[in-house]
């Protein structure tokens, strides 16, 4: 009975076309769609400066998406935008804990990235 039940949730996963996508861990930046890498030029437009974490911020309330930054200069998507700790970590290092599909992240965990 047991081997039969088991057998049938495997053959009702398989079918239903369950994606098991694995976790993954990256260490980038949390920044936002419209500065993506540097703030610089947002930086200087403004008197006095904003640092980058008032920037990603202050450009997300304004119609940008947070995005993470991984080693390259690609912004990778985030797909849950309204994840409660972005806004506790923008513009500084994290270690994001995630599913990526194509260039967007789901995330699951942020936490300050170790300093290196």
């Amino acid at each position: 009975m047991t081997k039969k039940l088991v057998a049938l949730v495997a053959i009702a996963w398989t079918t239903a076309g369950v994606d098991f996508a694995a976790q993954q861990t990256w260490t980038g930046i949390v920044s936002d769609s419209l500065c993506n890498s540097s703030h610089m030029k947002m930086a200087q437009s403004l008197f006095p400066p904003l640092e980058d974490p008032a920037c990603v911020l202050a450009c997300v309330d304004g119609g940008g998406k947070f995005v993470f930054m991984d080693k390259g200069e690609t912004a990778l998507q985030i797909a849950n935008q309204d994840f409660a700790d972005l806004k506790k970590f923008p513009g500084v290092r994290v270690t994001l804990t995630g599913e990526l599909k194509g260039d967007v992240i789901t995330i699951t965990k942020i936490e300050p990235a170790p300093k290196s």
